[in-house]
């Protein structure tokens, strides 16, 4: 190869490095839980040039998941750090655990996740980096049961948010329960909702697809997808029959695809796009 070419390659790639997104391990102390928490949080390259306040977008990870889910799993692995660049806001991803649904469990002490996150995350964050603390400022989405999660904070908080997202969302928490879960989910989900036959009003509570009311009254703006070939598909449409025929404004998008990293890598910069026309930069 060309020796220019070489050195040209080289120099490319040292600058893309220099002047790529920044990320963190951000240690949060939950008294709630009685535990420590990580979050990571990309800043972009612009954060250490500037003495501005940033928007915030905060991204969930789903089931089985943890943390750090979003930039290790993607196949583009910059893909979190070029949209934070791209668009110049601070994007964090939060720990929610396995299966904590980033509900308050009814029934286990040590999940708490609602209240880690609005209570204890968003206020973390909000002392530690250069932040517009304000909702007008401060969106919410994810994948999975991350998608339940930025639906279901945004519902019942919405003080704290401005807009919320959710990509092949589990809207309806009994369907982790109807599609011959195995015995492994159906342990999972006990740990925090209960047994079903025990508690089968619990399950319908915490499903944000009968929470129209509350998206009625919070008329907050909504970005919803689905994969067609995804599992989730007929609860999403569900959910976009019932807020079509309540009048509640929203986009909603099905896309190809399956539950799979790659469909989730196409669906992240359609909303961190979305919201970007919603955040307020100052």
């Amino acid at each position: 190869m060309n020796r220019f070419i070489v050195v040209f390659i080289l120099v490319f790639l040292g600058t893309h490095a220099v002047f790529a997104a920044k990320v963190d391990t951000l240690q949060i102390e939950s008294i709630a839980m009685h535990k420590n928490y990580k979050a990571a949080v990309v800043l972009p390259n612009s954060y250490s040039k500037s003495k501005a306040a940033y928007p915030v977008l905060y991204l969930l990870h789903g089931a089985y998941g943890h943390f750090s889910d979003w930039l290790r799993n993607t196949p583009n692995k910059n893909l979190v750090k070029d949209l934070s660049d791209q668009y110049d806001l601070i994007i964090v991803m939060p720990e929610g655990e396995t299966f904590s649904f980033y509900l308050d469990s009814p029934i286990n002490k040590e999940s708490q996740f609602e209240t880690f996150i609005t209570k204890e995350v968003i206020q973390k964050v909000d002392k530690t980096y250069r932040t517009i603390a304000d909702k007008r400022a401060r969106a919410i989405t994810g994948l999975s049961m991350g998608g339940h999660g930025a639906l279901y904070l945004s519902l019942k908080h919405p003080e704290l948010f401005c807009a919320a997202g959710s990509m092949s969302g589990v809207v309806d928490v009994e369907v982790m329960l109807n599609r011959d879960a195995s015995a492994k989910i159906k342990q999972l989900m006990q740990t925090v909702f209960g047994t079903q036959s025990d508690n089968p009003e619990i399950f319908r509570a915490y499903s944000v697809i009968r929470m129209i009311d509350l998206f009625k009254a919070n008329k907050l703006p909504l970005l919803l997808d689905c994969g067609v070939d995804d599992f989730l598909i007929e609860p999403n449409r569900e959910l976009h029959r019932r807020l079509v025929y309540s009048k509640v404004p929203h986009e909603y998008t099905e896309r190809p695809g399956a539950h799979t990293w790659g469909y989730w890598e196409n669906a992240l910069p359609y909303h961190v796009y979305y919201f970007s026309k919603i955040l307020s930069k100052e």
